[in-house]
């Protein structure tokens, strides 16, 4: 039941009325469409009332309503789905989103933004040609903490998943179905789960309670750590590959910090696990070690960056 965020830059484009109808048509489909694929709770949501929006420009959506019968029963129909505003409303937790922003051609794009951070689906009025893909990248700007306490501002690119037109959901179905599948909502969930959805990774016992009580807005790009992690060691030959191919940020802690990095290990051994993945908001850390002999990494801690012990 993914979360459909609206994505606000894709409305009020200047275009004829006839080609503002087909869009609005389009989008209603897409959007009905995105629903029943992702099951119940699934849920349009938009950083105003849509139809305080103008579909395009100078043609607000009460007068696109009011134009045809056909078009009250279409605003039924979305209306049904659209269940929660502003965007934050929908974040776990009030700075779910502080520390990021993206933007789109230099505009600063909240629903396509939200719909990265929530692991959710963008959905926009498929007017401009911009719009008519199943895949919209955006730049994002993120304040980082890094492993000497220094913030800075780092700048990539991403890509959103999105739809305008219903040919576009052939595209997610496969991730769709899955989301639905797994139902991973909970870090408690991802610890009774891990060895059917992350054979190649092995926990020490510690690691329990912190998934267990791990922040809500952290369950999601947790799990994707953890995913981005899983994908690269199955992909791992320990002969031929001092370590993964990392497709997430994977460094080692410089040599004053390894000793806070040292845990018991499931031997009974204590060990460094000064490895570690980042993962946002705030200063989110998985430490880990490698374990080339069972082609695996044992993971030791998740959560807040490792503070020294005073």
């Amino acid at each position: 039941m993914p979360l459909l965020f609206l994505n606000e830059k894709s409305w009020g484009t200047a275009c004829d009325p006839a080609r503002a109808e087909r869009a609005m048509a389009d989008f209603v489909d897409a959007v009905r469409a995105a629903a029943a694929a992702g099951g119940s709770g699934t849920a349009l949501v938009s950083e105003v009332d849509v139809k305080a929006l103008e579909i395009a420009e100078g043609y607000p959506v009460n007068k696109w309503i009011g134009a045809s019968p056909r078009n009250r029963a279409l605003w039924q129909r979305l209306r049904g789905l659209q269940g929660r505003s502003p965007v934050r409303s929908v974040f776990p937790a009030e700075d779910a989103a502080d520390h990021l922003e993206y933007r789109h051609d230099g505009d600063i794009v909240l629903g396509l933004g939200a719909a990265h951070i929530m692991d959710g689906i963008a959905v926009s009025l498929p007017v401009a040609r911009q719009w008519q893909a199943d895949s919209v990248t955006v730049e994002r700007s993120e304040l980082v903490e890094y492993d000497d306490s220094t913030l800075q501002v780092r700048h990539d690119t991403v890509d959103v998943r999105h739809v305008s037109a219903e040919p576009h959901l052939e595209s997610h179905v496969d991730w769709i179905r899955k989301t639905r599948r797994e139902g991973v909502t909970t870090g408690l969930r991802m610890w009774d789960s891990r060895a059917d959805l992350y054979p190649h990774l092995t926990f020490l016992p510690r690691v329990k309670g912190q998934l267990s009580g791990l922040n809500p807005h952290w369950v999601l790009p947790v799990r994707r750590t953890l995913e981005r992690l899983e994908e690269a060691v199955a992909a791992w030959d320990p002969a031929t590959m001092a370590e993964p191919e990392w497709p997430t940020k994977v460094s080692p802690e410089g040599e004053t910090r390894k000793r806070v990095c040292r845990f018991t290990d499931l031997d009974g051994e204590t060990r460094t696990f000064d490895l570690h993945a980042r993962f946002t908001p705030g200063a989110g850390r998985i430490h880990f070690r490698l374990v080339p002999e069972e082609r695996a990494i044992r993971l030791a801690h998740i959560g807040s960056k490792i503070r020294p012990e005073l």
